[in-house]
């Protein structure tokens, strides 16, 4: 017995007739469209002594261990996917994106 739950799945899975699979792949990829992301880009990173954290107050400056010429890297759920520079764009900042990380490049980096 089939009912209202299972119809979505099924339309999913099962495939039409008279189509040439098109529409099925279509309808899979709308599926993993909707799968939310954690985006988030790195400035850089620095190592401190808890010593040296608790001194920090309103004003002090952190020195980032990344120059200005260097690239942001962004990573989709903690891995690198890709390297970008700063751009602004209506007074917030937003990444250029310079270089996509091929498929290859981010094998080797799990290992």
């Amino acid at each position: 017995m089939n009912d209202s739950r299972n119809s979505k799945a099924d339309a999913l899975t099962e495939p039409q007739a008279g189509n040439n699979g098109e529409a099925q792949e279509t309808c899979d990829l709308d599926f993993i469209l909707d799968i939310p992301l954690d985006v988030s880009v790195e400035l850089g990173k620095i190592k401190m002594l808890v010593n040296d954290l608790l001194q920090l107050g309103q004003g002090s400056i952190i020195e980032l261990g990344k120059s200005t010429a260097e690239p942001l890297e962004i990573y989709v759920n903690n891995k690198l996917i890709a390297r970008g520079e700063v751009v602004v764009v209506d007074d917030r900042f937003g990444i250029r994106v310079t270089n996509i990380i091929s498929p290859l490049e981010r094998v080797k980096t799990l290992g």
